[in-house]
């Protein structure tokens, strides 16, 4: 099932950036095989508590965090270190369109395992190395994850509370967002490498850095400091150019309004009981209210604090207005248009009965996701992939 159901992926990688690509490309039906270090795997799977406990509510080996980037995988056990283990690449290389990898930079060309070796077996492979500085400039060699790349990129410079605020400060985001970004782009850019395989018959060489995905997204905050030559500053929940887009009190709670435009932003003074708002001189276009945001935020915050939650969120969807609750996770897991859109999957596993993890996003109506393997456990497909590739003792478990 899915679209790329002809596709194969070698996956080398772990922890997060690599994995994250692998699992997109096996949700859209690519055979992922995933290589692990015998009798340790992946350095996620130890990343917990929470562990997934088994039918008996033992904990097992397999933390949340590696259940969250390996579903739809099959697990080969694999001593890159050795003749054995090595050949055993190779071959599976071979037989592979895609090889991911996010080793230290010369790590594989050592173990004769890098691009220009993988090409003498399949001159058409496509490789894509994730590394946190990428394979060229001074920090090439050293090793990264996602905190620092989110200090060193820039993002915490524009997350968290103003400097002199209460909880202010610069603050990472509370996802591995650069890691997650970086797996995308990884996917993206083999994706590319496959269309243009087809029309040249020719393979690539992808070299992603996680500073440099990072970077890029850093998006409408880079390109105001480019216009404007002022760096940008932390502002808490506040956009920097877009007004009202902020978190507000009302009667019982918090609610974020993300006025997108003038029109949106009339109806809401409407709502308000306030009309005349929308043609104040202050606040009458965005470029004005960001501007006189220091006079609109309190204004706005006096007016919401005499609404019930529930009253005023309503009142924005009559009127058009977005506007939502703050949802904590297991909010948003019983969310109506959460469960509507099927964005929870409940996979059979081996130790545990059941798993379940959240859906891919990306819906195809002739070519359809399944999501019928659930994150394996280390090494449990090595006798399957051995028997399949011919691969011998090798890489028996």
């Amino acid at each position: 099932m899915g679209p790329l159901k002809d596709i194969r992926v070698l996956d080398l990688s772990r922890i997060m950036a690599g994995p994250w690509a692998g699992q997109i490309l096996a949700d859209l039906g690519a055979d992922v095989i995933k290589v692990e270090r015998p009798g340790k795997g992946d350095d996620t799977r130890s990343w917990g508590p929470p562990f997934l406990k088994d039918t008996d509510g033992n904990e097992t080996p397999d933390a949340g965090y590696y259940l969250a980037v390996n579903r739809g995988k099959r697990s080969i056990e694999v001593e890159l270190d050795t003749e054995e283990g090595q050949e055993t690449i190779r071959r599976l290389a071979a037989r592979s369109d895609i090889v991911l990898e996010n080793f230290k930079f010369g790590t594989l060309e050592r173990y004769g395992l890098d691009y220009a070796s993988l090409t003498r077996v399949k001159p058409d492979i496509i490789y894509c190395s994730i590394t946190g500085f990428g394979q060229t400039g001074p920090r090439r060699a050293e090793p990264a994850y996602d905190f620092l790349i989110q200090a060193m990129g820039g993002l915490m410079s524009v997350t968290g509370e103003p400097d002199g605020a209460p909880g202010g400060g610069p603050q990472k985001v509370g996802i591995p967002i650069a890691d997650i970004m970086t797996g995308m782009y990884a996917v993206i850019a083999v994706l590319a490498a496959l269309s243009n395989r087809k029309q040249t018959g020719k393979g690539e060489y992808v070299d992603i850095a996680m500073l440099d995905v990072q970077a890029s997204f850093l998006a409408n905050q880079a390109m105001n400091y480019l216009v404007s030559g002022r760096p940008p500053r932390r502002n808490g929940n506040a956009h920097p150019n877009i007004q009202p887009q902020d978190v507000y009190p009302v009667k019982d709670g918090h609610v974020v309004l993300v006025v997108g435009n003038d029109l949106q932003f009339a109806r809401l003074a409407d709502l308000l009981g306030r009309p005349e708002l929308a043609s104040d001189p202050r606040f009458a276009t965005n470029a004005e209210r960001v501007r006189n945001v220091k006079e609109l935020r309190p204004l706005l915050s006096e007016l919401l604090g005499n609404h019930p939650m529930k009253d005023f969120l309503e009142a924005c969807a009559k009127h058009g207005v977005p506007s939502g609750p703050i949802n904590t996770i297991p909010m948003l897991f019983e969310d109506n248009q959460f469960l509507a859109r099927k964005m929870m999957v409940t996979q059979s596993h081996p130790t545990a009965g059941t798993v379940r993890t959240i859906a891919s996003p990306m819906k195809f109506t002739k070519n359809p996701l399944s999501f019928d393997r659930p994150p394996p456990l280390l090494g449990e497909h090595t006798a399957e992939l051995s028997a399949e590739f011919g691969l011998g003792e090798a890489t028996e478990s």
